[in-house]
């Protein structure tokens, strides 16, 4: 850490959750960095940013992955999306596909998160559901993420309950937490997952994908 936290003076108690070597997760991210590539994108302190993100003056790396391609898509394309009458739709965007891939991948070893699925994980860190449902203050949870690992220094990341596909986990990832050890934590699953969720045919195999939850991705309009 670099001095700046921890500066609250509640003593956090973090509950513990163990992601098995060997477990398959799903991850869509830019096309341009590869699958198991952490995004060095820093938010910033106050306003632009991913709810767990790192900033200046935290400032890791972040890695967001689901246990599904279903909840990987939902987590990235989802959020903010009504239902459209009078088919009860919701259409996506094509430019939130447009140069990006949908990746399978694989732990290389244990991950020993920070459990943020149940009321009572929330409560173990001092907070409650607001930290994972409130979609006008990131800032608060990047705060909060930074809070957490400067209590609980050997957690790799955080996990929690999916908010668009419930029961489901997502989780991010530090990349500082894993200096010490050889390889990435994560091993790419080849011929899996969708290339260029763009392309015909990447906008056909994740709409299938995205069916169940009532979604489809918008044919692009080209100027």
């Amino acid at each position: 850490m670099n001095g700046f936290f921890p500066m609250i003076d509640l003593e956090l108690r973090p509950h513990r959750k163990v992601i098995p070597a060997g477990t398959e997760l799903w991850r869509v991210h830019h096309s341009k960095y590869a699958p198991d590539q952490f995004n060095p994108k820093l938010s910033d302190i106050h306003f632009d940013g991913g709810r767990f993100e790192g900033t200046v003056l935290d400032p890791y790396h972040s890695l967001y992955l689901a246990d599904d391609p279903l909840t990987a898509l939902a987590e990235s394309v989802l959020r903010s999306r009504p239902f459209e009458r009078p088919v009860g739709m919701r259409r996506i965007p094509y430019r939130t596909v447009w140069q990006r891939s949908l990746s399978g991948l694989r732990t290389r070893y244990d991950l020993h998160l920070v459990s943020l699925i149940e009321g009572q994980d929330l409560a173990a860190v001092c907070q409650d559901a607001t930290l994972l449902e409130d979609e006008g203050n990131y800032a608060r949870a990047r705060r909060w993420s930074s809070e957490i690992r400067a209590q609980a220094p050997d957690a790799m990341g955080l996990v929690w309950e999916s908010r668009r596909n419930r029961s489901r986990l997502a989780l991010v990832l530090y990349h500082d937490r894993f200096e010490d050890r050889d390889g990435g934590p994560l091993e790419v699953l080849t011929d899996t997952g969708i290339a260029d969720l763009g392309s015909q045919e990447g906008m056909k195999r994740a709409n299938e994908i995205l069916e169940p939850l009532r979604a489809e991705i918008s044919e692009p309009v080209w100027q």
